[in-house]
């Protein structure tokens, strides 16, 4: 058979299943780490039931891919996720599904690793959102998971460390309300309300314009210019102040 008849063959089934992303709507990826009890409870001994070594590499890892060639707006991290928007116009890869979600998941992957000098893996999946308002009540979402992960995260060490085991930790979280979890919390010692907003909350991260001094080669004289930065919020905001944030964030892009 000749080449090119094999070749035009091949790609016909390596093709087959390709599919494109929608054009010209929002879209959302979430990595999230593969394995990471196992990585975080037995291969690494982290702080529980937040460590601030693992929360500075995945916010590396978050500002590393909003500097490669997606266009992101905007970027959350929490736990041992990633959430990434896109701008509707980025084209990268033609919006090719299959790229998409094998680069980004290599990419995160293999930062991640380095940084942490351990192996972590991150799947991924994208998430077409056809409105502005989906793509604010996604980020609310993934904030409450959050809060509610950080809730039940404390209350579990906070039970484990007095004593309880696995099983009679877990038990006793399962049957409680929000409220009745703080309030355990507060037998122990610990004011939940008080506790670093990054840990109820997550971070997030988003490109703003900085007046920086440039330097003309041709000219060799020092000029004025606005670069866009990445900055890095520890302090998220929540409700309707999220969602405002959000909202101009997005559309100042």
């Amino acid at each position: 058979m000749e080449f090119d008849v094999l070749d035009n063959r091949m790609r016909s089934f390596e093709k087959s299943l390709d599919r494109i992303m929608p054009q010209d709507i929002y879209l959302l990826a979430r990595l999230d780490g593969h394995g990471f009890t196992r990585l975080t409870k037995k291969e690494w001994n982290l702080e529980r039931p937040f460590d601030v070594k693992f929360r500075d590499i995945m916010v590396e890892t978050l500002k590393h891919i909003m500097g490669t060639d997606f266009r992101v707006l905007f970027g959350y991290t929490q736990s041992d996720e990633i959430s990434l928007l896109f701008h509707p116009k980025d084209e990268l890869f033609n919006r090719k599904e299959r790229k998409l979600l094998t680069i980004l998941s290599g990419e995160v992957s293999s930062f991640f690793s380095l940084q942490a000098e351990r192996l972590g893996v991150f799947d991924c999946r994208l998430i077409p959102l056809p409105t502005l308002d989906d793509v604010v009540d996604y980020f609310r979402w993934r904030q409450e998971d959050s809060h509610r992960n950080s809730l039940n995260g404390h209350c579990y060490w906070a039970l484990r460390n007095n004593g309880h085991s696995v099983a009679e930790a877990t038990k006793v979280i399962k049957t409680m309300s929000n409220p009745e979890k703080r309030d355990l919390l507060l037998e122990y010692g610990i004011d939940y309300t008080t506790l670093p907003s990054w840990q109820r909350h997550g971070i997030c991260a988003y490109f703003q314009e900085e007046k920086r001094i440039g330097y003309n080669p041709k000219t060799k004289a020092e000029v004025p210019c606005v670069r866009k930065v990445i900055t890095v919020n520890y302090e998220m905001p929540i409700g309707d102040e999220y969602s405002q944030l959000l909202t101009q964030i997005i559309q100042n892009q």
